[in-house]
């Protein structure tokens, strides 16, 4: 059973070189800091990707587990159409 007011956030970290990782969580800036950090060896910390560029939140937990799948399988165009929507620069949004 979830916390009353506990948010899900499907997020996308991006390189400077926009190598893109999505991924879901209950803790966006705690995730966002620990791919910075590189606490975790693997794809993200290899390729530097650790900047926010795009995110949704969710209320239901495993409605932000079905937007990830979705997202993942989308094609990469289609994928840095949506972070363009919101983030034409592809600035870090772990900053604002």
């Amino acid at each position: 059973m979830r916390s009353p007011g506990t948010s899900y956030f499907v997020y996308i970290v991006a390189s400077p070189s926009r190598t893109i990782y999505i991924g879901v969580t209950n803790d966006l800036a705690r995730r966002v800091r620990e791919h910075r950090m590189r606490e975790t060896p693997g794809f993200t910390a290899t390729y530097k990707v650790d900047r926010l560029v795009w995110f949704e939140e969710f209320a239901d937990p495993a409605a932000a587990i079905s937007r990830e799948k979705q997202l993942k399988n989308w094609t990469r165009a289609k994928k840095i159409k949506l972070i363009e929507s919101m983030n034409p620069a592809w600035n870090d949004l772990s900053s604002e």
